[in-house]
């Protein structure tokens, strides 16, 4: 049965108090909310121009002007609206929700009669709409309006924005499908089948998981729509000399015959969730296989040791097995958010701990790596190596930055990282009527009905920088439930007390299940070993032969030239080495460093008049690394970086 079998902790359930991730989620709340409204009205200084409200208020007749930005300019709206809706959820804002409320009335008021809302179409033609659906993100943005529609619904109860979002997807619905008189086409930036996914769960109209079941059955069906759309429309193809041709789209071929991660890779993980929203909702047998394909073949031989995926500049997009280059990598920090949006529901399908792990190992690398520690500047590509001068002066890295932006013309990413970091609890915290599981370790207090009874639970953890996890229950009445607890796969020794008594219990898909009848005051302590490692790549990793990573729990490390000087390839790690780990709690708002004897490759016997000479053996001279977490590199000065260094 493709079921859900657990679900989301509701936002206002979830109190999160934890020192790390409370840091986050105010950071957001305080800082980034705030701050990317205003980006969103061309009121940051120095910042690209969004002119996303603007496009708004002129669609809505509220001031002339004409269309500007991207074609999916709408979306940033929608994405910060949803960001709202979660904050709100966990901290009630009247100030902020009075501000959402007035940013819903100008966009509502740009609606058309039968539904239709899309800024660039209704300022560019309405009679183009439809005509290139390839490439302008009319469906797209749908997507995000549903998505944000849906939240703001759950956070406030307030319909205008939902229903606002209704009339758009039943206008899509009587202009798009199989039907006589319909064009039968669908999302060329998938999104929308998972929104469409989400909004059926609230309104249980068919049609709206019919469309989403529509979208992804045409997809890549002959003949393709795509062509037949560019004939009829004239409408260039940027990607006919590519090798990917039309699976840029992942819509090359039925996507039940798909069994990897193709082209453009935030689509991809779009499209995944959305058919792994699918298959569980319609218990579609065969749709699902084709996402544990997919995601086998992401984990096993397309992403980066940070969760990070997209390994090209090239289409933003998924190459082939084992491309992995870390200097001219892509890894956009919304295709990790959206690996981490598959995993998630293929973990509610399964309750499998292999997927929650690897939304650890992207929320704590390949997500907040995207945002500076004051919430103010944001990366779209994270790099595994940076070298300042690259950056300048080679085209083919100049899209590796190594100082974080403060906005985008295509700004995705900063309402993309604020939307997951303020949703972060119904991650950590998932159950049903007879579990309760523990995905993520963060701490503070959660609440949950189970077996008919109310229940609370208290979480004190300093995770990630130790493996030390207590939990404490709270209930007025004996209540009996299986508290799960998620053993992370980098994890090689735990041990687990139940009221100060060591205890063994059955390990099921990754999870310790403590089934009994749980008592207030019941404390579980849950302790895992968290030694530094170095972790190997797979040999077929071209760019990383001779090289490792360095981890401590789910955190990958990073020298950065601040603390080791430049010439970073020229450094190397011992084969065993020791580490000194400290908490320092002054440096990068309190992070774990690393610290090991090392060796340099000596430059000595080199001068600048000589490139090349005979090769008479290697000198080098000791040298101390110190690592920090690579989710906080130049966030100091500016300089070089490196997750894999040379052993």
């Amino acid at each position: 049965m493709l079921e859900k079998k657990v679900k989301m902790m509701p936002l206002g359930d979830v109190s999160i108090q934890d020192d790390f991730w409370k840091e986050y989620m105010e950071l957001v709340r305080k800082h980034v909310i705030p701050y990317q409204w205003e980006a969103l009205n061309d009121r940051i200084e120095g910042a690209e121009p969004s002119y996303c409200m603007q496009n708004f208020r002129v669609a809505a007749k509220m001031e002339e002007g004409s269309f500007q930005g991207m074609v999916f300019q709408d979306s940033d709206a929608y994405k910060w609206l949803e960001a709202v809706a979660y904050s709100l959820m966990w901290h009630p804002d009247e100030t902020l929700e009075a501000t959402a409320d007035q940013a819903i009335d100008i966009i509502s008021a740009a609606q058309q009669p039968d539904g239709y809302l899309d800024t660039y179409y209704i300022l560019n033609g309405l009679e183009k709409r439809f005509t290139n659906l390839m490439d302008h993100h009319e469906l797209y943005c749908l997507g995000h309006m549903v998505e944000g529609a849906v939240a703001y619904y759950k956070a406030t109860g307030k319909r205008k924005f939902l229903d606002t979002a209704i009339g758009y997807v039943n206008c899509v619905y009587d202009n798009i499908g199989n039907a006589p008189g319909k064009k039968p086409g669908y999302p060329g930036h998938e999104v929308a089948e998972m929104a469409l996914a989400a909004l059926y769960e609230v309104t249980k109209d068919p049609k709206h998981l019919e469309l989403a079941k529509y979208f992804i059955d045409q997809r890549g069906q002959a003949p393709l729509y795509f062509a037949r759309e560019r004939e009829q429309n004239k409408n260039d193809f940027f990607w006919k000399d590519s090798y990917f041709q039309d699976q840029y789209y992942q819509a090359g071929k039925p996507v039940r015959l798909q069994d990897r991660a193709e082209g453009h890779a935030v689509r991809a993980v779009y499209l995944y969730t959305g058919m792994a929203e699918v298959a569980s909702a319609s218990e579609d047998m065969e749709l699902f296989e084709a996402c544990q394909r997919i995601w086998n073949n992401i984990v096993e031989k397309q992403m980066y040791v940070t969760g990070a995926i997209g390994s090209s500049q090239y289409g933003e997009a998924f190459t082939f097995d084992y491309d992995l280059p870390n200097d001219t990598v892509y890894a956009e920090t919304c295709a990790a958010i959206g690996l981490i949006f598959f995993a998630r529901r293929m973990f509610e399908i399964t309750r499998d701990s292999r997927y929650a792990d690897v939304m650890e190992r992207c929320l704590y690398n390949g997500v907040i790596s995207g945002m500076s520690l004051d919430g103010k500047k944001f990366f779209y590509v994270n790099p595994l190596e940076a070298v300042p001068e690259a950056s300048e002066k080679d085209f083919y890295k100049k899209h590796v930055k190594v100082e974080r932006q403060k906005w985008f013309g295509c700004a995705c990413c900063p309402p993309n990282v604020a939307r997951l970091l303020s949703s972060i609890g119904g991650y950590a915290y998932e159950y049903n009527e007879k579990e309760f599981f523990m995905n993520l370790f963060i701490g503070g207090s959660m609440h949950a009905v189970l077996d008919g009874k109310e229940n609370q639970f208290r979480v004190e953890t300093e995770y990630p920088w130790n493996g030390h996890v207590k939990i404490l229950v709270e209930n007025e009445a004996d209540t009996a439930f299986t508290y799960a607890v998620r053993v992370p796969g980098w994890c090689r020794g735990y041990s687990l007390k139940l009221n100060g008594e060591a205890v063994k219990c059955p390990v099921e898909n990754g999870y310790l299940l403590m089934e009994r009848c749980w008592k207030n005051g019941d404390e579980i302590v849950f302790s895992m070993e968290m030694p530094v490692e170095l972790v190997a790549a797979n040999p077929r990793v071209r760019e990383d032969i001779g090289k490792v990573a360095v981890m401590r729990g789910p955190v990958v490390y990073c020298l950065e030239e601040a603390d080791n000087q430049d010439q970073l390839q020229e450094l190397y790690l011992s084969e065993n080495p020791e580490f000194a780990v400290k908490y320092e709690k002054d440096l990068l708002k309190g992070v774990v460093t690393l610290t090991t004897e090392g060796k340099r490759l000596s430059e000595e016997a080199w001068d600048e008049k000589t490139l090349y000479k005979p090769y008479t053996g290697r000198k080098f001279v000791p040298q101390t690394l110190k690592f920090i977490p690579y989710y906080a590199w130049t966030n100091r000065t500016v300089g070089e970086m490196l997750v894999w260094v040379r052993i």
